[in-house]
């Protein structure tokens, strides 16, 4: 299991990656400005998924980055 600052650190690098450096940080800053109810997004995430397909996309990502 990952400690709270690998987790942060491996967040942002993703994020970087995806988003760039300007953007990331806008990212960030938008997530601390409004209130965030993460069940909330959680039921809204994959809502287009199936549970195996999220399952499934988990344990290739796993598979991939071990």
């Amino acid at each position: 299991m990952l400690t709270d600052a690998e987790i942060k650190i491996k967040g942002f690098k993703i994020l970087v990656e995806n988003l760039g450096d300007v953007d990331a940080e806008k990212f960030i800053s938008l997530i601390n400005k409004e209130p965030f109810d993460y069940t909330q997004w959680q039921d809204s995430l994959w809502s287009d998924q199936t549970i195996d397909q999220v399952s499934e996309k988990a344990m290739d990502y796993r598979t991939k980055n071990k």
